[in-house]
């Protein structure tokens, strides 16, 4: 329900899916079924792990957001704890900025539904 409260509430929404960083999603939500979203998650799982023990390495601290933007796609990544984060897909012309706050919003309530 909360993924499926930002997804729809910004502008380009496509999906948002919670997941651990070793790649299983907890729970997805999308508005369209073109994507997989599941596999997205996968594959960028393992790049935000990379950028993880590269903080660490380089000791700047923890990351709490991550953003790709791609020609037909934004992705924006929240860490929600050391092991899950939550992302949303948007359509290139997305509002990335409503995205990022809706997911802030939202984060305490996924937060204590894995605790």
């Amino acid at each position: 329900e909360q993924i499926k409260k930002v997804v729809d509430n910004v502008h380009g929404g496509v999906g948002g899916v919670v997941m651990g960083l070793d790649g299983i999603p907890v729970d997805k939500y999308m508005v369209e079924s073109k994507l997989d979203l599941s596999t997205i998650g996968i594959e960028f799982s393992y790049i935000l792990g990379q950028a993880r023990r590269a903080s660490e390495t380089l000791q700047i601290g923890d990351i709490g957001e991550f953003s790709i933007k791609a020609e037909q796609l934004t992705m924006v990544i929240r860490m929600l704890t050391d092991e899950y984060f939550m992302a949303v897909v948007l359509s290139a012309d997305g509002n990335f900025g409503k995205c990022r706050f809706l997911m802030r919003i939202v984060a305490p309530d996924i937060i204590a539904e894995l605790v």
